[in-house]
């Protein structure tokens, strides 16, 4: 068993090269569209960007961090997953404030904006420079709608993709915690990586005799304090169940404060 699973690679995921487009579409017609008249204090300028923020970097974060906890990765996607339906609902309310709900699924638009898949991502030789052109070529497919100078057609478009990032999100969750069921949390593997070599240890050791006391493999440690330390012994595999120990020349059980 690997101690660590391969991390990051996050930037070929569809769910966040449509988060990274979902946050420049929010920072582009936040930039349009709001104004002191409609925001004359900034809140909901900052808490759009913000949201829309917070989706693409947890899923950058909780990426980077499935090496070493599988708990902090589902909290932080998670986390990716609120943030983005908080801007939906910004959105949402843009629209109804308008006048207008979101199209319907039968609207031309939303089936456009919604069915429309990202081209595979490719070989990229400079990967931060080959990912970020790959994103903007991506964004660039949804430039009729994002780029709309009614913002009621870059609202419905932005809310759109972030239904279609928070699914995918549903469908990260739902692997890792699959993940999580199958292989357990970092102590778990910690303590399953740690019995493994142990155990190696002993195989490979043909001369590993039978522990005195309950007859399982020893393995040959070094004492670590008392006037023995530094020298090797036999101490039982299955301590600290069992306590058996034997020194290395000897025929019998011996006592041992390794």
């Amino acid at each position: 068993m690997e101690l660590f699973d391969p991390h990051g690679g996050y930037r070929k995921l569809d769910s966040f090269t449509l988060s990274t487009i979902v946050y420049l579409s929010t920072i582009r017609f936040c930039n349009r569209f709001l104004n002191l008249r409609n925001d004359p204090k900034g809140r909901l300028y900052d808490q759009m960007v913000q949201s829309a923020r917070s989706g693409r970097a947890n899923l950058m974060e909780g990426s980077e961090r499935t090496a070493t906890s599988k708990e902090t990765e589902i909290k932080l996607v998670d986390v990716a997953r609120a943030s983005l339906v908080e801007l939906l609902g910004d959105y949402e309310i843009w629209l109804l404030a308008g006048g207008m709900p979101p199209w319907p699924t039968t609207h031309a638009d939303f089936q456009a904006v919604y069915g429309m898949r990202l081209d595979p991502p490719g070989e990229w030789k400079d990967y931060l420079h080959d990912a970020d052109v790959y994103a903007l070529e991506q964004q660039r497919r949804f430039s009729h709608w994002l780029d709309s100078d009614d913002s009621m057609v870059a609202a419905n478009a932005s809310l759109l993709l972030c239904r279609r990032v928070i699914g995918m999100i549903d469908g990260q969750l739902e692997h890792l915690g699959r993940v999580f069921r199958e292989k357990g949390g970092m102590r778990e593997r910690m303590t399953a990586v740690r019995l493994d070599a142990r155990d190696s240890a002993t195989a490979v050791d043909p001369d590993a005799p039978a522990c005195p006391t309950c007859g399982k493999p020893m393995r040959k440690m070094l004492a670590k304090r008392g006037k023995n330390a530094g020298n090797p012994f036999w101490s039982c595999s299955d301590y600290p169940a069992c306590k058996g120990s034997r020194s290395v020349d000897a025929a019998g059980p011996s006592q041992s404060n390794g």
